[in-house]
């Protein structure tokens, strides 16, 4: 039971960061389930899949309520995204797990970058072709990862001169389909613990919704951006160790 709600409460908590950062939850989810579930492919990424669709699809509530979805641009890159990221979710159950984690550890190593070192926005010089282009790679590795597309692509939107708000509107709309298209390659292979994924469903809605709602009304501070980053470094690290003792 203290496990229980452990998982609960801190999936919870990281949905809440994640909605405001406008990341999604299953890039911190996968390193904190790892934690508690042991097959990363059949048990983590299939549940962080879905809790990052679910997640997101709530962020996209409290970021329509105050207008920061440009609805046509958010549908394009979904479709794109939407078909890209199985590709990733396919591969994935043909690679070693080491390696999954090594990639994974890398990108939590870039996505801490631009945490502490944000990306200067550029208003006013919007290159969504660019974006497009990019969302590519962005989403089979996001379905290589199992952690849906919005960690790369929030900086690259900002990157191609979107502001920090409506970046985090679009890409929030933008990674809920891909998040469980990417779960079609596990159907079949995955674990499901039923109840638990009830009530961790339930939280991250929860978490994402307010997370957007208060990003909505105002930017999350360095500090938290900060300590976020430096969070998932910390457990990913801590899993790779666990794994080579």
């Amino acid at each position: 039971m203290n496990t229980f709600i452990t998982m609960v409460t801190g999936l919870g908590i990281l949905s809440v960061i994640s909605g405001m950062l406008g990341l999604g939850v299953a890039f911190s989810a996968v390193p904190f389930l790892s934690l508690f579930l042991p097959d990363l492919v059949h048990q983590v990424q299939p549940l962080s899949l879905v809790l990052n669709g679910i997640t997101a699809l709530f962020a996209v509530f409290g970021f329509a309520q105050s207008g920061l979805i440009d609805w046509k641009k958010a549908l394009t890159l979904a479709a794109i995204t939407t078909v890209s990221a199985p590709i990733g979710s396919w591969i994935v159950h043909y690679i070693p797990v080491m390696m999954v984690w090594i990639i994974y550890l890398v990108s939590v190593f870039y996505l801490s970058f631009r945490l502490f070192k944000p990306i200067q926005e550029r208003p006013g010089k919007e290159n969504f072709n660019l974006a497009l282009i990019l969302a590519v790679p962005i989403s089979i590795l996001s379905g290589l990862l199992g952690i849906g597309p919005g960690f790369l692509l929030m900086p690259t939107l900002i990157l191609v001169g979107f502001p920090a708000k409506k970046a985090a509107g679009i890409n929030a709309f933008a990674v809920v389909p891909p998040s469980f298209s990417a779960l079609l390659p596990h159907v079949g292979r995955a674990v499901w613990d039923i109840s638990l994924t009830t009530v961790l469903l339930l939280a991250g809605a929860a978490g994402s919704y307010l997370g957007a709602r208060l990003s909505s009304l105002f930017l999350p501070n360095q500090r938290l951006k900060q300590g976020f980053g430096a969070l998932i470094v910390a457990m990913t690290v801590y899993k790779i160790l666990t794994m080579l003792v």
